[in-house]
C-alpha cells in the first residue's frame, strides 16, 4: 500500500489517497484501489481527515430525534383511537339508516297493496 496526493485542477485543494495495486486477472493488467483519507491542509501541511461522504449529523440531534419518536407514535396511536371511534359511530348510523329504509319499504308495500 502507498500514499497517493492528487491534487484537483478546479478547486487547488490537495487529496489523500491510500493506493492498492492488484493484478487483474481478466485484462491481464494491474490496477489499483484509491480509497481518500483526507486533504492536506495548505497552512499546516497536515493531513485532515475528511471522514464519510454525506450529511454529518450531531448527537444531540439524535436525540432529539429519539424523543420526538414517542411522542409521534403516542400521536399516531390517539390519532387511529379516533378513527377507530369515528368508523364504529358511522357504521352504527349505517345499520340504523338500513333498519330506517327496510320499514319505510315495508310501509310503502304495505300502502301499494292497499291501494292496489
Amino acid at each position: 500500500m502507498s500514499i497517493v496526493k492528487h491534487t484537483d485542477k478546479r478547486s487547488g485543494v490537495t487529496y489523500v489517497y491510500e493506493s492498492e495495486s492488484y493484478w487483474d486477472k481478466e485484462k491481464k493488467q494491474p490496477r489499483s484501489k484509491r480509497t481518500l483519507i483526507g486533504k492536506i491542509d495548505e497552512a499546516t501541511g497536515e493531513i485532515i481527515p475528511t471522514g464519510k461522504s454525506g450529511k454529518k449529523k450531531t448527537a444531540c440531534t439524535d436525540a432529539e430525534e429519539q424523543s420526538q419518536v414517542p411522542e409521534a407514535i403516542t400521536d399516531q396511536v390517539d390519532l387511529l383511537a379516533q378513527k377507530d371511534a369515528q368508523i364504529s359511530s358511522l357504521k352504527e348510523e349505517n345499520r340504523r339508516l338500513i333498519k330506517e329504509k327496510q320499514e319505510i319499504l315495508k310501509a310503502l308495500e304495505v300502502l301499494l297493496q292497499k291501494w292496489s
